[in-house]
């Protein structure tokens, strides 16, 4: 796509881990220029996370710029400072404060550039927690996702950052805001995005569900359906089978490809008696999906408009036929230099997905490209990125 949306517009990043990366990652897509600003030495420190986190850099800092800035000294402050005013937008993921109290306080900065765009990601707004310590689990347990997820009794946090990477995602949409803002009335805003807000929005249907019935919705695994035939079945060879029927004409069709007698119970006869009947009409369902191999199920489905999947790891998606039809896979570089493929954004304008422009930077890649740019002298970068301080330290 030429040009990119956001082509022209800078955006400077202090942040890490993954909410305030995904961020940045959002906007470096749709084309801003995104300067990563990482501390001296080896960098960001979610380069070095192992187990669950051994992805988080290469998912979320590609078509960044890598700038090291020493925010310890006040060479480096003050470099970030310029740096911060040279651009449309700045997001930080800081402990609350803790911006303001290096002299990078948002307010601050607006007030010499009142058109810049600042952005802070937080466990939580404005209000009695907003100095708290959040982490995606936190905001899991206190807004009742982790609830509603796990079996009854036994709260789990869903299989992904959701929180971190929707904070992040609705801290973009607050930042497209506001450069449209921008446009009416040249002055920028300071935009803020909270995990448990976010956390408690994805729960809104369930607490709605509770203000309608008056009971306290059971944890999905255990709860009722809305729909008669919306669960997880086996193959005859051994394949995990989701397999949906949510309105009537599909109800139609699932029956009339299956040619069972037992799915012309009077009790399956409309959505919410087979949704009353679940106990009953999802045995019938499972042996007769037991009957047949997996290949069978999935071809009846396309050809009756069936909504179904197989179960797959996530691994699996590399391979998957659509991702990979049209730009839906973009390389990324691992942090062993290695090269592996992951989802694009979710995104299509006309015909056209966002792709890769630049792989994930090494630390300081761009430090002095950037800052020769913003007037420095080779000394005045040296010290601003703490280069003497960490080759000491090495």
């Amino acid at each position: 796509m030429t040009p990119l949306p956001l082509e022209g517009i800078r955006v400077v990043e202090f942040s890490h881990m993954v909410m305030g990366p995904s961020c940045g990652l959002i906007l470096a897509d749709l084309g801003a220029e995104v300067i990563k600003v990482e501390p001296p030495g080896k960098g960001d420190r979610t380069r070095y996370l192992t187990s669950t986190g051994t992805g988080f850099f290469a998912s979320f800092n590609r078509n960044k710029k890598s700038v090291q800035l020493d925010l310890e000294s006040e060479a480096g402050r003050a470099v970030a400072r310029k740096l911060i005013l040279s651009a449309d937008v700045m997001i930080e993921n800081f402990r609350p404060g803790a911006f303001a109290e290096k002299g990078l306080d948002p307010d601050g900065l607006r007030v010499e550039n009142p058109r810049l765009i600042t952005c802070s990601l937080k466990g939580f707004l404005s209000g009695p927690y907003e100095n708290r310590t959040a982490l995606d689990e936190v905001v899991q347990m206190m807004s009742g996702l982790a609830y509603m997820t796990g079996p009854p009794g036994r709260p789990l946090r869903a299989g992904a950052p959701v929180n971190d990477m929707g904070g992040g995602a609705f801290a973009a949409i607050g930042i497209l805001a506001a450069l449209r803002h921008r446009d009416v009335t040249g002055r920028g805003q300071h935009v803020q995005s909270g995990l448990f807000e976010f956390a408690s929005w994805l729960v809104c249907t369930h607490m709605v569900q509770e203000a309608f019935t008056g009971r306290t919705p059971p944890p999905m695994p255990a709860g009722k359906r809305a729909w008669g035939v919306y669960d997880v079945f086996e193959s005859s060879d051994g394949v995990a089978l989701f397999i949906g029927v949510v309105t009537e004409r599909q109800w139609e069709l699932f029956t009339g490809a299956m040619n069972e007698p037992a799915l012309a119970d009077p009790r399956f006869v409309t959505n919410n008696e087979r949704s009353r009947h679940r106990e009953i009409l999802i045995p019938i369902v499972a042996e007769m999906v037991k009957r047949q191999p997996a290949a069978f199920w999935e071809a009846l489905c396309v050809e009756a408009g069936l909504p179904f999947a197989r179960v797959i790891a996530p691994g699996e998606l590399l391979d998957d036929p659509h991702l990979n039809a049209t730009g839906g896979m973009v390389p990324t570089r691992m942090q062993d230099g290695r090269e592996t493929r992951i989802p694009a954004l979710p995104i299509q304008f006309d015909e056209a997905r966002l792709g890769l422009r630049s792989l994930p930077p090494e630390p300081g890649r761009h430090t002095r490209e950037v800052l020769l740019a913003l007037g420095l002298g080779e000394a005045e970068i040296a010290a601003a990125s703490g280069a003497a301080r960490a080759t000491a330290a090495e």
